[in-house]
């Protein structure tokens, strides 16, 4: 870390991205065939998994807070996804235990780095996917939120299948015992 006449200072914090879910990128952008115009204002992405145990170092400053950070970490893989969907997360390990404690946006992670001092086992910072029990649907793009519906909509359909068989089975059962007796 080096001190700045202003009494900030700048230096490094390692970020480990954690992703469970897929990430946009711009697509590649492809020539028009000549008589094909590429429509204008159509936004073409890809999307795909970063690996496992991805490792980015970032320089900031002593003041850039955790909604930055998340911003540039994005911007340096050119993700294409709202912000919103991704948390910095502190880890820290105490008596052979794992603590993760969600940064909030205004949290200074470089002065929590110099306040944690140099071992990572105090404390390092990981990008996960945003899990705050509540999910942001302005985040997502219209195509992932139609993906949503039709997903919840098999699931509905599995379900009331399944029900419906059970209840079947149930009523077969009864009426092979009703079948079975004599009155009275």
């Amino acid at each position: 870390m080096s001190l700045n006449k202003d009494g900030s200072y700048t230096g490094f914090i390692k970020v480990q991205l954690k992703l469970v879910r897929p990430v946009s990128v711009p697509a590649t952008k492809r020539v028009p065939q000549a008589g094909r115009p590429h429509p204008q204002g159509v936004k073409r992405r890809t999307s795909f998994y970063l690996p496992k145990g991805t490792v980015k170092h970032l320089h900031i400053l002593s003041h850039t807070r955790a909604s930055e950070v998340i911003d540039a970490l994005l911007r340096k893989f050119t993700v294409i996804d709202n912000p919103r969907k991704f948390a910095l997360f502190e880890r820290s390990e105490k008596d052979e235990q794992v603590y993760l404690r969600k940064l909030g946006d205004d949290e200074q992670p470089l002065r929590l780095r110099l306040l944690a001092g140099p071992s990572e086992k105090v404390l390092s910072f990981i990008l996960k996917e945003n899990e705050t029990g509540e999910v942001n649907w302005d985040a997502f793009t219209l195509p992932e939120l139609h993906n949503f519906l039709l997903i919840l909509q098999r699931e509905e359909e599995e379900h009331v299948r399944r029900l419906r068989h059970r209840y079947a089975r149930c009523r077969q059962k009864m009426q092979e015992a009703l079948a079975t007796r004599t009155p009275g």
